[in-house]
């Protein structure tokens, strides 16, 4: 695996000193787009009646892709391009024979909603594969993002810049300005840019392209048509400011006689951003102070895994511009895994989190919810030629929580001063045949509070390398992969704890080849991973081998759910693109996967099978259905031997009707069965309603019920459990019943202000019978308490192996339980100029948690309308200064 990604990257490196590729007879027969100087200024009002609008030349040669690849378009589309010295604009005329029929729908920016809309996707470096896109709808509502890998886009970009559209007896017609600030390109004394355009006319499913990709293709920023005409214009030297300032009141639930808390905070904070560019080519984004207000709120979940649960990024600091930090997945159009989860190299959310140490018994306390932030930056642009490079680094302060016994206050470290760094660069060559790319990432801790240390590691540190190269000239078959080394450092005990974590368990006892090192002070680990892709024609095949070596481990700066496997995959399939009497689209996919562990047991393997079918009234629908045979877990105990997995099988269905309709259903089903007993169900239907061009209304309700035949409870000591290694390992039949629901409401009062809210109420109950411990290694035989010799108390919930035997009885507790939650939010956002907002928000959150697993609904939901409620008000207003 290693000689063959080394073999790939040094291709790819001898690519870049090879001659430079015949690109302009690849590209010849595009057609190239021109801009032209402005002699007079434009306003950005929707209104085309500025002459340059009469007399630039425009580009009209727009193409079907959608519904009849290749036809007519419909309806005639006209653009044409100027500039000045600070940003160039945009005049599209989308005229329309029904200009009652145009669909105009106001949202807040870049939430989708179906509407006439026009698409401008520019390549300003002209690497054919990095770019931007700016859209507009018919009523106004602006999107931007970024898009990357050729085939990839990416919508947490926001950039600053204007468009307005109008709708008239002609169809309807939008302007736009985009300061060249907001683009990274090389200063030249005249550009060659890479452009497109796209319309589309959602009444009859319509997509017009200037260039498009061909269903049975892969491709897109590749086939950009060339932009000529910019000259004399300067990428850089400009500053941007983007000062803050926001209040907040917090009114929590308090428990009686807390010194910390009497139920209300009022806090106000200070900061700003600022962003310029270094040279042509490089923008440096800095930050005193940051704000990560939280507007939006994580979802509320469930988890009796012994993973941890990942959440999406929402800060803006971390999410614009963070593509380039994809590391591994480049190059290929699509990455498949089965019981394969990639690494996720870069994790945000690790910095300015929770406090990790370890909390002391007390009373009262009051711990922050996560580590300030001092300050961060980033770096991005280009470098040395066409290398794409991006660095960021922060600084968390060192967090003190306070606690309080019987009136006796303290104060204890539980995060220390901590560093955090990542540093990327990837290039194409050869018109982007081959590539490759590097990226380092660092946390680093400066620790004054003793015992923490043991807690956490000193240092982590992971480097890699990753690119891709295609196999042939049509860009069918590409090999893509990557390959890391990873390295963290602490005390003994923090390693110690570190080997044993849910991560590497490597201290099983029936493993040949694991072992936990009490005397390591460091880890280092490897892990790598090959595709094999096709990229285009109607068989689809997609391929895949990688492991990463116990002592893997990225978690420190990114998020990684295991270590300790050699996974495998081959999938096929075919897809039919031409319009039937009832189909425009459908797949068959298959697959064959497996997956072991370095012991060689096999852990995981078996067959995938999945249908897709778009109907041509734009309603589609999907299958999947999965076989896993039996096998062995090296997880199920938690660290502890070998146990044998039954075989199980899963089915699942998903169907949705026409989004563009003002009601749009959709229907997830999903049913598992295993060879124990075991078995899962689940369903979310959902309804959006869209009663006004400038309202959405959504609900999707969740409901699952299931049975796990052996859900670990929990491993308790014993040296005469000989047959277990000394701990008996103890497992139950756990019930679960969960329902819940994703209410949102999104309501645009105009392209700048709109109002959103968000609500999920959340019931679970889980109900454990049938205690047992497993009776002997690689089985899954069980001595259930209280039969052959053993007995179980069930008010107590006490268990003994051998009855009046020298067996000490186990405290399992009560593991019942019930979880009530009502999570929600509202947020005012209105954008009062480009890049200067104002927020007002409000946040509350209800819990209770029990121990009755009995699953009662209405009951529930009485008791959590009686929940006391956590209410945060914030209200932040930036400002943006610059161009």
């Amino acid at each position: 695996m290693l000689n063959a990604l080394s073999i790939l990257m040094l291709a790819a490196a001898s690519a870049g000193a090879a001659p430079s590729s015949p690109s302009d007879s690849l590209f010849a027969h595009l057609p190239a787009i021109h801009a032209v100087r402005l002699t007079s200024p434009i306003t950005i009002d929707g209104v085309l009646d500025e002459p340059v609008w009469q007399q630039a030349e425009p580009v009209t040669n727009f193409t079907q892709r959608d519904p009849n690849q290749g036809a007519t378009p419909s309806q005639k589309t006209e653009v044409r391009i100027a500039y000045d010295d600070k940003a160039f604009y945009i005049g599209a005329r989308m005229w329309d024979a029904s200009p009652d029929s145009i669909i105009a729908r106001l949202a807040r920016r870049d939430v989708w909603v179906s509407s006439d809309r026009f698409a401008i996707f520019v390549d300003p470096f002209h690497d054919r594969r990095n770019g931007y896109y700016f859209e507009i709808n018919a009523a106004g509502t602006l999107y931007d993002g970024t898009l990357y890998n050729c085939d990839w886009d990416e919508s947490s970009w926001d950039g600053v810049w204007q468009g307005r559209s109008k709708i008239d007896k002609q169809g309807w017609s939008a302007e736009v300005r985009i300061p060249f600030s907001q683009l990274r390109f090389r200063k030249e004394e005249r550009y060659l840019w890479g452009i497109n355009f796209r319309r589309e006319i959602p009444r009859g499913n319509e997509a017009d392209w200037v260039v498009f990709v061909p269903k049975n293709e892969s491709g897109f920023v590749s086939r950009f048509p060339s932009l000529t005409g910019i000259e004399k214009v300067t990428p850089g030297h400009y500053l941007e400011l983007l000062p803050y300032v926001t209040t907040r009141a917090e009114y929590l639930v308090t428990s009686a006689g807390d010194p910390f808390n009497d139920g209300s905070r009022y806090k106000g904070e200070v900061g700003g951003d600022i962003r310029t560019g270094l040279g042509s080519s490089l923008t440096l984004n800095g930050t005193v102070n940051p704000d990560f207000g939280q507007v939006e709120v994580d979802p509320a979940v469930v988890n009796l895994t012994d993973a941890e649960t990942f959440f999406q990024e929402k800060r803006p600091f971390f999410v614009e511009g963070n593509t380039i930090y994809n590391f591994g997945n480049q190059g290929a159009s699509n990455y498949w895994g089965f019981n394969w989860q990639d690494p996720k190299f870069f994790y945000t959310r690790r910095i300015g989190r929770a406090p990790q140490g370890s909390q002391p018994d007390a009373n009262f306390s009051d711990v922050p919810s996560g580590a300030r932030i001092l300050g961060a930056g980033k770096l991005t642009g280009t470098m040395l030629g066409k290398w794409s490079m991006g660095t960021l680094f922060a600084a968390t302060e060192k967090v003190t929580a306070k606690f309080d016994t019987s009136g006796a206050p303290w104060s204890q470290e539980l995060e220390p001063l901590t560093y955090y760094g990542v540093a990327r660069i990837l290039r194409g060559f050869h018109d982007d045949r081959q590539g490759i790319g590097f990226m380092t990432t660092l946390a680093t801790r400066d620790f004054d509070e003793t015992t923490l240390p043991d807690q956490l590691s000193k240092t982590s540190f992971m480097t890699g390398m990753d690119g891709w190269t295609f196999l042939d000239h049509h860009k069918t078959w590409v090999i893509s992969g990557w390959s890391a080394l990873s390295r963290v450092e602490g005390t003994e005990a923090r390693l110690i704890s570190l080997q044993q974590n849910s991560n590497h368990y490597m201290q099983r006892p029936d493993s040949k080849y694991l072992n936990v090192d009490s005397s390591a002070t460091g880890l280092s680990g490897f892990g790598t991973r090959l595709w094999l892709n096709k990229q285009s024609g109607r068989v689809i095949q997609n391929s895949a081998l990688g492991f990463m070596s116990p002592r893997f481990d990225v978690n420190d700066l990114g998020f990684q759910g295991f270590s300790g496997v050699i996974n495998g995959h081959s999938g096929w399939g075919y897809k039919w693109t031409e319009n039937g009497k009832y189909k425009k689209y459908s797949e068959v996919l298959g697959s064959v996967f497996a997956t072991s562990n370095f012991d060689g047991n096999i852990v995981s393997d078996g067959i995938w099978f999945s249908t897709f079918q778009q109907f041509m009234n734009n309603w589609d629908w999907n299958h999947s259905f999965s076989y896993d045979p039996r096998a062995v877990s090296d997880r199920q105990t938690r660290g502890g031997p070998l146990m044998t997995r039954p075989s199980s099988f899963h089915w699942s269905s998903y169907g949705e009707t026409d989004s563009k309709q003002k009601l749009f259903y959709f229907l997830n089903l999903y049913y598992d069965q295993d060879h124990a007993g075991g078995w899962d169900w689940g369903t979310s239907p959902g309804i959006e309603w869209k009663p006004i061009s400038s309202l959405l209304a959504r609900i999707g309700p969740n409901f699952s019920h299931g049975i796990t035949a052996s859900q670990y409870v929990g491993q308790y000591g014993d040296p005469l459990a000989t047959a277990t290694f000394g701990k008996r390992y103890v497992f139950g039949r756990l019930e679960q019943t969960q329902v819940s629901a994703d209410i949102t409401l999104n309501w645009s009062f105009t392209p700048g202000l709109s109002l959103q809210m968000y609500a999920q109420p959340l019931v679970a109950n889980g109900k454990y019978t049938r205690y047992r411990e497993l009776a002997r290694p690689n089985s899954y035989d069980f001595l259930e308490y209280g039969e052959d010799g053993s007995t179980f108390d069930p008010n107590g919930v006490i268990a003994d192996p051998d009855g009046p035997g020298p067996a000490p009885p186990i405290d399992i507790g009560i593991q019942d339980f019930s979880i009530l939650s009502l999570r929600g939010n509202a947020v005012l956002r209105w954008e009062f100029r480009p890049g200067s907002a104002l927020f007002l928000v409000w946040t509350q959150n209800r819990k209770q948690d029990g121990s009755d697993g009995d699953f009662h609904y209405g009951q529930s939901m009485q008791q959590l309308a009686s929940v006391k409620a956590d209410n945060i008000f914030l209200t932040k207003i930036t400002y943006y200064f610059g161009h």
